[in-house]
């Protein structure tokens, strides 16, 4: 699969590229989700024409001890930039010195990727960078760019104000997965004659992750069957791919997490349901760290209530993750037995329900990125009535919104009961709106 979006970051990069070689020393910081295309952005914006091409250095940061990886990134410095470290240097803190002072006289771009390791290897490396960049970078003309995939140790990191490196990233890149829109642009060039059906599980399994986009793309699995048998099958990577994110992420207590997030995605939205499924009575300080921390969690309101308003949902934002836990790991005794066959049978079973939910999501997304709505959310009354509605945007224009009912096939729509409940959210919130109602199916994606 070619190279994908990302005109805006790569022209970002560029643009602190160009000042940290006419002028002095930038650092940009890269973040997001393992799988996100972290590696591949850097190796793309890295791409110039010879005749504007400096030099670059890419350093990978492995679990291994400080002074082994200076004696490779010595010589991996050497064969890049044509300098000479001298014999002996066994702190990152020392060669990160020298590879400033050599960029005084020749600029190049420096990349650290799988940053946040030196936590685990030698966590002093952060102040001893922050002393260096500090003394150096209004003399120096290096591009540094530090990308690292725990995304919580990397927020820790740069934007925790009691750690030094705190303040000195010139721009973070917080990368996200492919908009809608690029996500109907690959299946088009992988797929000449997909279905929105098939669009729609793309953005189902995957979230739009590019890695996830690439495995299907490179092996042409980009219908509904396809892609499910695929994604089910012995030595899948997506078997434990939930896992291998998360574990390092959570740490020890990994076991809560995952029964909070289990629970969310089998339908589990409100506190109290979660914690009946989970057995915990309190819960609020681990879904406080899935929201804030981690990431992983959105809190949802009505449309238009107050921030202090205790009608709340969570969701789990991340599409891919969303899917894992309601099957793989729902089904992990089914997975650790063998019987991905019988697996893969309730997906593709399931997938029509399923995918109802995602159809939601993607709608959401395909408004959002049109430019014409200031707020997009759904609306329900607390307290279990059956008046809620799918899709409620707020044009930019004043006094408008769009009311929706999402549905896999148009013949499942009934206007009457739309109209129902337009005139209770009308009554209760938003009486000064004038509502657009309409129905999206899969014929609209």
């Amino acid at each position: 699969m070619r190279f994908y979006d990302r005109e805006a970051e790569l022209a970002e990069l560029a643009r602190i590229r160009e000042l940290a070689f006419a002028d002095h020393s930038r650092m940009t910081v890269i973040t997001g989700r393992r799988r996100i295309g972290k590696t591949s952005l850097i190796s793309k914006a890295l791409e110039m024409p010879t005749s504007q091409r400096q030099p670059s250095l890419y350093l990978f940061v492995s679990r291994k001890s400080e002074a082994a990886l200076c004696r490779e990134f010595a010589e991996q410095a050497s064969a890049a930039l044509g300098m000479l470290v001298p014999a002996g240097v066994a702190s990152f803190g020392q060669l990160f010195r020298i590879l400033m002072e050599a960029s005084t006289h020749t600029p190049f771009t420096l990349v650290i990727d799988e940053f946040q390791e030196f936590e685990s290897i030698n966590r002093t490396v952060f102040s001893d960078i922050q002393n260096h960049w500090d003394q150096l970078r209004r003399q120096s003309q290096m591009n540094l760019i530090i990308s690292g995939s725990v995304y919580t140790l990397m927020h820790k990191i740069f934007r925790d104000q009691k750690q030094p490196l705190f303040g000195r990233a010139d721009v973070i890149l917080d990368l996200k997965p492919f908009s809608v829109s690029t996500l109907k642009e690959i299946i088009q060039e992988g797929n000449e004659a997909y279905s929105h059906d098939d669009l729609l599980a793309l953005f189902s399994f995957t979230g739009g992750v590019p890695k996830y986009v690439e495995l299907l793309f490179d092996n042409g699995a980009l219908s509904v069957e396809s892609s499910i048998g695929f994604i089910a099958r012995e030595n899948s990577l997506f078997i434990d791919e939930g896992t291998n994110l998360l574990v390092g992420e959570f740490g020890r207590n990994y076991g809560i997490y995952f029964s909070i997030l289990q629970a969310i995605s089998e339908g589990a939205t409100t506190q109290s349901r979660i914690a009946d499924l989970v057995g915990e009575s309190s819960l609020s300080g681990y879904l406080r760290r899935l929201e804030e921390d981690y990431s992983l969690l959105s809190r949802k309101r009505p449309i238009l209530a107050k921030p202090t308003s205790q009608t709340v949902r969570y969701e789990i934002d991340d599409n891919f993750l969303n899917f894992w836990f309601a099957f793989f790991q729902k089904n992990r005794a089914m997975v650790e037995i063998g019987n991905i066959g019988a697996l893969r049978s309730i997906i593709e079973s399931t997938y029509p329900t399923y995918s109802g939910l995602m159809l939601e999501r993607y709608f959401i997304k395909q408004l959002a990125e049109t430019g014409e709505f200031k707020e997009i959310g759904s609306w329900w009354e607390p307290r279990g009535t059956q008046n809620e509605i799918d899709i409620v945007a707020l044009y930019v224009d004043k006094n408008r919104a769009l009311v929706a009912e999402v549905k896999r096939r148009q013949e499942s729509f009934r206007i009457s009961q739309l109209e129902q409940k337009a005139e209770q959210l009308k009554a209760k919130a938003m009486n000064k709106y004038r509502l657009e109602l309409r129905c999206l199916t899969l014929e609209d994606m």
